[in-house]
Parts: structure tokens; sequence; C-alpha cells
């Protein structure tokens, strides 16, 4: 279980190893899986359905489509995000700091996904 002081802010400076951040054996997830904790039901869901139905990923930094909601906006950034965790471990800093941005973005569009969700609650 990770503390608080072991998180590390979004914008600070990755310090640790490659070495350092190796993912357990136990939750590398097969790749045709979504990423997840080992046995549960997102574990197992097949990347396919977390696709749009609207069309192709959004690259990070441009609005989504018109009529594209936040969440398929979120679930495309996610997408993105995924391809860039392997290469972070790697030892990757392009794909860091992609990841880095990506986080960003994802934090906006789960605010803007909660007020659409409270205000859509409220009518």
């Amino acid at each position: 279980m990770m503390m608080d002081d072991d998180i590390q802010a979004v914008d600070s400076p990755v310090t640790a190893s490659p070495a350092g951040m190796m993912i357990p054996s136990d939750v590398i997830s097969s790749p045709g899986s979504f990423p997840g904790v080992v046995g549960s039901p997102a574990a197992s869901f097949p990347r396919q359905h977390l696709q749009t139905q609207s069309g192709p990923a959004v690259p990070p930094g441009l609005p989504g489509p018109p009529g594209q909601s936040k969440y398929a906006q979120l679930l495309a950034v996610i997408e993105e995000m995924g391809k860039d965790i392997r290469p972070t471990y790697a030892g990757s800093k392009s794909s860091a700091e992609r990841l880095k941005r990506g986080i960003v973005h994802a934090r906006i569009l789960v605010r803007e996904c909660l007020m659409e969700t409270e205000r859509s609650a409220r009518q």
C-alpha cells in the first residue's frame, strides 16, 4: 500500500529508476485485456468494448468531435495513456511526459464528467 509521501505531484520530475518502478507480475494483464487488478471484472474486459462508437481516439489536447460526451473523451484519453505505460516503465522520458499530460487531461475530464452527471441528475 502506498503512503501519501510516496505519491509525487504530477508536475514533479520522476526520480525513481525504471527498475524501481516494476509492476508485480500478478498485476500485469494479457495484451487483449484492460489493465486492472487480477480477478476483477475490469481485468478481463476486452479493450474493444472500451472504444467509443463515434470514431478513433482523440489526440490529447484537442476537444472531442461535436456531440461526443465527456465520458467518451475520458475513455479515449485513458486508452491513449495505456499505450505509454510500458515505455514509461522501460525508461522512455517522452512517454513519461505524455503520460503526465494524459493524467492531467483525464483529471480535468473526470471533473467535467461529474459536473455533467450532477447537472443531468438535477433535471
